[in-house]
């Protein structure tokens, strides 16, 4: 086996395997345009090497770009957009003051974790509404 086709078909496999460690539909477009490279270096023996890999480069770019016009447009929209942005996902909640907000500064506890919150000062056991978030660090007004 020649080695340029050897080399084309293992990068392909890993991209597509990287795609499926990490999948975001990125790997798995560059893994498509280096199969299809694979696939010309084994029709079409002899091509240049700068020719294979500019060949990829195009390829890359042109299958990203129908992905970003054509496929994304038609994902479906998730049911819990803040799934992955848990201070999104906690905004609208009422919670009770843990630690005093002093200067500023306070905690609440949400299930089994601790938080940190910014806001007025406030006592301990005051019902607070979350009305944002900055890292880990929730915004709250009282209620």
């Amino acid at each position: 086996m020649r080695w340029d086709v050897f080399t084309w078909a293992a990068f392909a496999l890993l991209l597509f395997a990287a795609e499926a460690m990490a999948p975001g539909a990125f790997m798995l477009w560059l893994g498509l345009a280096a199969a299809v490279v694979f696939l010309g270096v084994w029709l079409v023996p002899g091509i240049p090497l700068l020719a294979q890999v500019g060949a990829f480069v195009v390829l890359s770019f042109v299958s990203i770009q129908v992905y970003r016009r054509w496929f994304r447009k038609r994902e479906r929209p998730s049911d819990q957009p803040a799934l992955n942005r848990r201070t999104a996902a906690l905004v609208g909640r009422v919670v009770t003051l843990q630690a005093a907000i002093i200067e500023g500064r306070g905690r609440v506890q949400i299930a089994d974790a601790l938080w940190d919150v910014s806001g007025p000062d406030l006592p301990v056991g005051t019902s607070v509404r979350i009305v944002g978030g900055d890292a880990m660090v929730l915004q709250v007004e009282p209620v």
